[in-house]
């Protein structure tokens, strides 16, 4: 069996997601359709499908193949040639990697990523803020709402064109005083997305306004029944508390019919790392690393 790569589009995202939930574990954020559409130009990310389980790869700065989505148990891996002609795997959720010993053993390795683990709160908790572990967000919250005459409102189509506008003074700001590579191709990917939000299926979003002007936004997708994922969240740090005001207004007003919001991983960034766990995650979606021969 040979697998026919082909760029990701926006007109297989149905047989996509049908993929997605063939998954028999809580699909991780690296694998939600507007991530890879987002990220796809960065990475020079490719999908084939094969019997309902789509394989992903990036192109670029070099071919490593992501973990393929779809039905695993049903799907016959040891006698996929594909698999031992990829041989390297990223992003492998916990649940494959674990099918993979089985179907490979001595042949695969397996490693733990600790970087690329999916944080999961409860939505509950952060829309609550109770208790001494959420004292601090609960305070820059009652903060925000006393000190500034806000505008919660969804995010639609006709307001896309502000949350770029925001967008790109955020990017610029942040570019002028920590610049990097990785923020250039974040706001590339954020760029791409809200430029088709009205043709990724299931996109959610919110915006905050003072004044009028828009200074914080969130972008979300449903990954399952019960689990929203947050893809990108900015606000203008000028107002004190934003983050806190638009994270917990937004699960408050549009999440109600989730249990839980995933944050995705922090990248081994420290500060990010000590930003995720001071919201008191829930679990964690734990991913690995494997290679085969």
């Amino acid at each position: 069996m040979t697998l026919e790569f082909e760029p990701i589009s926006l007109d297989r995202q149905k047989e996509y997601h049908a993929s997605i939930k063939g998954c028999p574990q809580l699909v991780t954020s690296d694998f939600s359709f507007a991530n890879i559409f987002g990220w796809c130009e960065h990475y020079g990310l490719e999908w084939a499908f094969h019997k309902d389980v789509c394989f992903i790869r990036q192109t670029k700065p070099e071919v490593i193949y992501w973990a393929p989505v779809g039905p695993w148990k049903k799907y016959d891996w040891k006698n996929c040639c594909a698999m031992r002609e990829s041989k390297t795997f990223t992003r492998v959720p916990e649940e494959l990697a674990k099918l993979w010993q089985e179907a490979y053993g001595d042949e695969i390795t397996v490693t733990e990523n600790r970087d690329h683990w999916d944080y999961l709160y409860s939505i509950n908790d952060l829309v609550t803020l109770k208790g001494k572990k959420f004292h601090k967000k609960k305070n820059l919250l009652n903060q925000f709402k006393k000190k500034y005459l806000y505008q919660y409102e969804p995010m639609g189509p006709e307001c896309v064109e502000e949350v770029l506008e925001m967008q790109d003074e955020w990017y610029k700001w942040y570019e002028e005083n920590n610049p990097s590579e990785a923020l250039k191709a974040e706001n590339h990917a954020i760029t791409r997305v809200l430029h088709n939000i009205d043709q990724i299926c299931g996109l959610t979003g919110a915006t905050l306004r003072v004044e009028g002007k828009v200074i914080a936004y969130t972008v979300a997708e449903p990954i399952c029944n019960d689990t929203l994922v947050i893809h990108f969240e900015k606000g203008d740090i000028r107002y004190k508390g934003v983050y806190q005001a638009i994270n917990q207004m937004f699960l408050e007003n549009e999440a109600e019919d989730y249990a839980y919001v995933n944050r995705e991983q922090d990248l081994g960034d420290e500060g990010l790392r000590k930003a995720k766990l001071s919201y008191n995650p829930s679990f964690f979606l734990k991913k690995y690393e494997a290679t085969i021969g």
